[in-house]
C-alpha cells in the first residue's frame, strides 16, 4: 500500500495552498481518510477526517472555516484546500488512511509527510 502526499510549499500568511493524497495498493475498503499535522516539539494532531460512509468530514476547531477536505473516491484521493494559512498552520501535513476487511480486520496507513510553511 502507497500513500503519497504532495502539494506543501511556502506560502505568505493568508495565502492559500491545496494538499494532495493518493492511496494505491489497497484492497481493504477505505472507511476514513484525514489530514494530521505535527509541529516542532508538538504532538501529532488531526486536522480533518472525510468518511466514506455518508460523506460526512469532520475539522479541528483551529481550522474550521478556513480548511476544506474532499475526497475523489474513484481515485482514492483526498484534497485538503487550506485558505487564510496562519503562521501557527506551519507543519509537517501527513494523511492518514483508515481501512477494514468484511468490518472485522482494521488497517492504517500513513505518508511520508509534506511540509507546510506559513511565514509571516
Amino acid at each position: 500500500v502507497q500513500v503519497v502526499e504532495s502539494g506543501g510549499g511556502l506560502v505568505q500568511a493568508g495565502g492559500s495552498l491545496r494538499l494532495s493524497c493518493s492511496v494505491s495498493g489497497l484492497t481493504a475498503s477505505i472507511d476514513s481518510m484525514g489530514w494530521y499535522r505535527q509541529a516542532p516539539g508538538k504532538q501529532r494532531e488531526l486536522v480533518a477526517r472525510t468518511f466514506s460512509a455518508g460523506s460526512a468530514t469532520s475539522y479541528t476547531a483551529a481550522v474550521k472555516g478556513r480548511f476544506t477536505i474532499s475526497r475523489d473516491g474513484a481515485k482514492n484521493t483526498i484534497y485538503l484546500q487550506m485558505d487564510s494559512l496562519k503562521p501557527e498552520d506551519t507543519a509537517a501535513y501527513y494523511c492518514n488512511v483508515r481501512a477494514s476487511t468484511a468490518a472485522i480486520w482494521s488497517y492504517e496507513y500513513w505518508g511520508q509527510g509534506t511540509q507546510v510553511t506559513v511565514s509571516s
